[in-house]
């Protein structure tokens, strides 16, 4: 996707917020490349066409998807083994999203609380975080936790509940890639924060997106007090 750069020069804004929220693939990590041959491996084994799949399976849980295409795979024995195997068979094929390792390390140095809320599983995430020694967090929402996937708000309310925030009315900031993820978090009741690495402008502003930026370098934490748990963060370059 070629967006004009300048189209990315809204001033510097500062965010508070007592905790964050990411979602995985397309935010922390693109893994698009070893997806597509996982899904291509799913694809021939059950006789549809991979590109099918494709064009609508990115932010959405594999048991989801597979509710369409191959209902009696649709389990989670079945799917948390053919996703563990992704990063360890895959793993070359992953890269980092720019600057999403840097702003990991800042909530891990300063002890912010955090969240990774998926639509991947256990096994996939976890193995993606050791492959690309990235920090991990001390709470996390998978495609197993919730009955209903994202656009449903369930995880993203999961993954503030798990964090345990002493505030009554604790503020949260979501970072997401995908449409579906964007809807879940502002139906949520959070901010967002669009990242544009998977999807057009055009979705992510359509699904609500309140700032919509390149990658996670525009991104960072600018202070955290712990006498008041709230976290300062700036976000620069976004769309405008």
């Amino acid at each position: 996707m070629t967006v004009p750069t300048e189209s990315f020069s809204a001033p510097p804004q500062t965010v508070s917020c007592h905790g964050l929220l990411f979602d995985m693939d397309g935010t922390i990590i693109d893994s698009t490349e070893a997806v597509i041959k996982n899904w291509q491996r799913i694809a021939e084994e059950i006789g549809v066409d991979p590109e099918v799949i494709l064009a609508t399976s990115h932010g959405r849980r594999s048991i989801d998807v597979l509710q369409i295409y191959e209902p009696k795979l649709a389990n989670w024995e079945y799917i948390r083994h053919k996703e563990g195997l992704i990063p360890k068979e895959f793993g070359a094929d992953a890269v980092e999203i720019p600057g999403s390792r840097r702003l990991l390390e800042q909530l891990e140095e300063h002890s912010v609380p955090w969240a990774i809320v998926t639509s991947g599983s256990r096994p996939l995430v976890t193995g993606w975080l050791d492959v690309m020694e990235l920090a991990h967090p001390k709470n996390l929402v998978t495609a197993e936790d919730v009955d209903n996937g994202k656009p449903d708000p369930a995880c993203y309310l999961l993954g503030s509940t798990k964090l345990e925030l002493p505030q009554k009315e604790a503020t949260i900031l979501v970072l997401e890639d995908a449409p579906a993820g964007v809807r879940a978090g502002k139906a949520a009741g959070f901010k967002v924060v669009a990242l544009a690495t998977s999807h057009s402008l055009a979705q992510l502003q359509e699904a609500g997106a309140d700032w919509i930026v390149r990658d996670m370098r525009s991104v960072t934490l600018k202070g955290w007090s712990r006498a008041t748990g709230e976290a300062k963060v700036e976000v620069v370059d976004a769309l405008v």
